[in-house]
């Protein structure tokens, strides 16, 4: 499996242990199997940065692929990893009633695969919690969507199964711009659907007044 990691610097060795506890997944190395989505990450500005490209013999890793979950098993991960200051009660408890029910166990994977959640993205997980779209809705927002999908190196198996290729020098002035364009079309789609209305869906509302259970959302 090849794989891209972009950075405003070169990463030979990725180091298990480190990086930030609240990214989407919790700690680890994040990658992408786009080059294209590694160059826009490389660029935080016009100075642009470095795409790391790497080789994972993935053969005897244990993975999670969060897209054949429901999605409800990804905003779960997301709102447990990530630092979240709740604007209304709802939220809170909608927070607080899927970790308690809906949390995947990755403790036992290697590596984990899903869609990337960056603020613009996160802002659907916040409505969702918020009782403002449906969980319909955000399945078809993340399908649609141009986020992206992410590779995340959890154990020390993973990292010790990772070998460095390559650093590209990507272009700011290029990716940059194409960046900024992603974050503003998910921006302009997230507008888009909360003009929408979904009469028949599921809310994180209904979820906690029925009580539903995982198979009962996957049916739905």
């Amino acid at each position: 499996m090849i794989l891209y990691h972009g950075s405003s610097v070169i990463v030979e060795k990725p180091l298990f242990g480190y990086g930030k506890e609240h990214n989407d997944y919790g700690q680890g190395f994040y990658c992408t199997e786009d080059i294209a989505l590694a160059n826009e990450w490389a660029c935080s500005g016009m100075l642009g940065g470095f795409t790391n490209v790497y080789e994972l013999d993935a053969e005897d890793l244990s993975t999670l692929v969060l897209d054949e979950q429901n999605i409800i098993s990804w905003i779960t991960l997301l709102i447990h990893n990530r630092i979240v200051r709740y604007g209304s009660p709802i939220e809170k408890q909608g927070a607080e009633y899927l970790t308690a029910r809906f949390l995947p166990d990755i403790s036992g994977y290697d590596l984990i695969e899903g869609y990337r959640a960056d603020d613009s993205y996160f802002t659907y997980a916040r409505a969702f919690l918020a009782n403002t779209i449906s969980i319909g809705q955000l399945a078809m927002a993340m399908i649609l969507g141009t986020l992206g999908r992410q590779v995340c190196l959890k154990s020390k198996k993973s990292f010790d199964a990772i070998s460095f290729r390559e650093a590209i020098d990507v272009d700011g002035s290029i990716y940059y711009p194409k960046r900024m364009e992603r974050d503003k079309q998910a921006r302009d789609n997230y507008y888009h659907l909360l003009e929408q209305v979904d009469r028949n869906g599921i809310f994180i509302r209904d979820i906690i007044a029925k009580e539903m259970t995982i198979d009962e959302l996957r049916i739905s």
